[in-house]
């Protein structure tokens, strides 16, 4: 479900128009014998937010560290404000008015949002001295014209991700860039934070700032890019104006198909009696105010072959009915869980593993994977006591058994030996999936299975869980995307404020509907059958 608020659509086309402050002209880049972009062409105006889509290797990162002076060895020719350049390094963009913000955010949490705004660029008395009163003053001037309210002197280990995210524009910003490239700048945020975002970007595009806006969330790039570029496989695709383009040319021009497949979005479902059946479920955690409520009254039941979804804004307690059903909630849960009609105990993972549960948390990198183990040694990790002989590990099983998660997955690598921090994200989730099919689950939980991943990867996660659904796996989606959750679910349970407002079967749900359920003031309501 769509939790976060998307701005309203800005008047397509309305950017300045005449020459390109930034342009790309028949760019090519290898690595070795990978070809990452080939004789692509990219060009950016004053006053612009143009956004670069495309799947994890279409090129677009290559790029933009080409143009911001990381890469600095290609073909083509790169120009700024109509003046062809040839940066050396970082620096020289810079120089140039280019500022980059990646992904993995570039601060020194130990300092203050003062000290690293103007980190290496200290104001100094007489040249020596580092003036820490003007710096402060500087960089509340700064934060004010933004509209941004954070104290100067506040440690930035200390705020938020949204708010580290504004103190990296603030830094570009105090170096004049005049060029703004953001790397999938909202998948991290809040809602609140992402609307906060989305506001200082088109103040910034108003005060001439050209925006780069790389991302995969088609929703927002429709509400707030003048123009899109889309690369595929190293080359340029197409570059049209946000009112010549609608979600499905987008997705068509990413990966050349759509992703929802009508066909496949009918599948049926049959289940008669319920493999899982939850009743009263509810889970209380403890904070600095004491015991807080955080669900309760949950009740549904989960068919064999049947895809419930659980939709709901952000804190509902969709992600809660997950763990304390896998019992990896940090708290006091209540309530009667069954398996095949016998009631279970579930104190903690292993007991639910040994039921036959299993969970894809949302957070992958953290929770999901070992980011510096290999492939096989991640499918392995739940099974490594089971698959061991005489206290030693089987390797030759382990192997067997990672092998057979990437045939039957799709997992592309170069082995499975790989290291999972190389793999993209979406071939990492499907390690994930992998890992928990490994222990030959009956019921699968997963938490947004395909945040931050393409939208070719998307895909080949839906047909997965449709087709492991097929098989007779009985499966718990939560997803934050309102028409992954209507695409995927055979019936969708509805969250406000961590109540049940509603159980939605496929041909009664919309997302007018859904909205109506999630709505806080449904919280206090009856629950809908």
């Amino acid at each position: 479900m769509a939790d976060r608020e998307i701005p309203s659509a800005p008047d397509h086309g309305a950017s300045s128009s005449g020459q390109p402050v930034l342009a790309a002209s028949n760019v090519s880049k290898a690595f070795g014998g990978v070809v990452a972009l080939s004789d692509v062409n990219f060009d950016l105006r004053r006053g612009e937010i143009h956004a670069l889509m495309g799947e994890n290797g279409a090129g677009k990162s290559t790029l933009m560290k080409i143009v911001s002076g990381v890469y600095t060895d290609y073909d083509g020719t790169i120009s700024v404000a109509g003046e062809p350049v040839r940066f050396s390094g970082v620096r020289d963009a810079e120089d140039a008015g280019i500022a980059i913000i990646h992904q993995e955010l570039n601060l020194v949490p130990e300092l203050t949002v003062a000290e690293n705004i103007f980190l290496g660029r200290e104001k100094r008395i007489a040249g020596l001295i580092v003036d820490r009163r003007a710096s402060l003053a500087a960089s509340r001037t700064l934060l004010t014209s933004l509209g941004i309210d954070l104290d100067p002197e506040a440690r930035v280990g200390g705020l938020r991700v949204g708010e580290q995210q504004l103190v990296e524009i603030a830094k570009a910003l105090s170096k004049n860039a005049r060029i703004l490239i953001m790397d999938e700048p909202t998948s991290a945020l809040s809602p609140a934070e992402c609307q906060r975002l989305f506001r200082i970007m088109r103040q910034l595009a108003a005060q001439g700032v050209a925006i780069v806006y790389i991302s995969h969330r088609i929703d927002e790039v429709m509400h707030l890019a003048d123009r899109t570029t889309v690369f595929r496989d190293g080359r340029h695709v197409l570059t049209r104006a946000m009112s010549e383009l609608n979600e499905d040319r987008l997705i068509a021009a990413m990966v050349g198909r759509t992703l929802l497949d009508a066909s496949t979005a009918m599948r049926a479902a049959h289940y008669d009696t319920p493999i899982l059946t939850v009743r009263d479920l509810s889970f209380d955690r403890v904070d600095r105010s004491g015991w807080r409520q955080v669900i309760s009254g949950v009740s549904f039941d989960l068919g064999r072959g049947e895809i419930l979804g659980i939709g709901g804004l952000l804190g509902s307690g969709r992600t809660e009915i997950l763990q304390s059903i896998f019992g990896s909630a940090q708290g006091r849960v209540d309530g009667d869980i069954r398996l095949d009609g016998k009631p279970v105990a579930i104190h903690s993972p292993r007991d639910a593993r040994h039921l036959g549960i299993a969970l894809v948390t949302e957070d992958r990198k953290a929770e999901g994977l070992y980011l510096k183990a290999s492939i096989v040694d991640n499918v392995a990790l739940p099974l490594v006591s089971a698959l061991s002989r005489f206290g030693l590990r089987s390797v030759s099983a382990e192997k067997a058994l990672a092998n057979e998660a990437v045939k039957a997955l799709g997992i592309r690598c170069s082995g499975i030996d790989q290291i999972a921090n190389t793999l993209s994200g979406g071939n990492q989730q499907k390690v994930v999936i992998g890992k928990w099919l490994a222990t030959k689950p009956r019921v699968l939980l997963l938490d947004e299975p395909t945040r931050g991943i393409d939208i070719g990867a998307k895909r080949e996660i839906y047909d997965l869980v449709f087709k492991l659904a097929d098989e007779g796996l009985a499966i718990i989606v939560v997803s934050s995307e309102m028409p992954e959750l209507l695409h995927l679910s055979d019936r969708i349970l509805v969250m406000a404020e961590g109540r049940q407002t509603g159980i939605l079967p496929r041909n009664q749900a919309s997302e007018e509907r859904i909205m109506q359920l999630a709505a806080p003031r449904h919280a206090n309501g009856r629950t809908a059958a």
